[in-house]
């Protein structure tokens, strides 16, 4: 399992009877069982969890308390299952020179596929993977998510209209 910070991450083996219960009970994870990712860390001294552990590490803990918060809203892990995800969802920080909308077309790992940044002024730009030096997954078990959930007309209407970055 790992949770990416942006310039980071922290890694735990976890002991559970799936992937999915890993995603159930533990808020912005990512699930790692790619053999060859994997093995990566195997000579690695993780630490090792049991997910039924009444006690978690530091860090863990909190992201435990956070999707056991989430688990009973109703429109938790509403976008888990879906192949591929749209999302309109504004930006938090706009600015005149922040974009303040952003269109994501995401895929069922969380991971941003395409993305549209619209600007105050109208103009858009449209990037892909091959643009971002990061791209961590979003947690599609979110509850707060489906709130900004559009569909794929409306995400490429965006992405026709918007300029490529370079």
């Amino acid at each position: 399992m790992l949770h990416d910070y942006g310039m980071g991450g922290l890694w735990r083996w976890i002991h559970a009877r799936s992937a999915q219960e890993i995603a159930e009970t533990f808020a912005e994870v990512e699930v790692v069982d790619d053999p060859d990712r994997v093995a990566q860390f195997a000579e690695e001294e993780l630490v090792e969890v049991d997910i039924n552990s009444a006690d978690m590490p530091l860090g863990l803990d909190g992201l435990r308390k956070q999707r056991a918060a989430q688990r009973g809203h109703p429109d938790f892990g509403a976008l888990a299952a879906l192949e591929v995800v749209y999302l309109r969802r504004p930006w938090d920080d706009a600015d005149d020179t922040e974009p303040c909308l952003y269109f994501e077309e995401l895929g069922p790992d969380g991971r941003r596929l395409r993305q549209v940044e619209v600007y105050r002024n109208g103009s858009a730009i449209r990037t892909t993977p091959d643009d971002w030096p990061l791209n961590p997954p979003i947690d599609l078990y979110d509850p707060d998510l489906p709130q900004w959930q559009t569909d794929s007309k409306d995400f490429d209407q965006a992405w026709h209209h918007a300029k490529n970055l370079t």
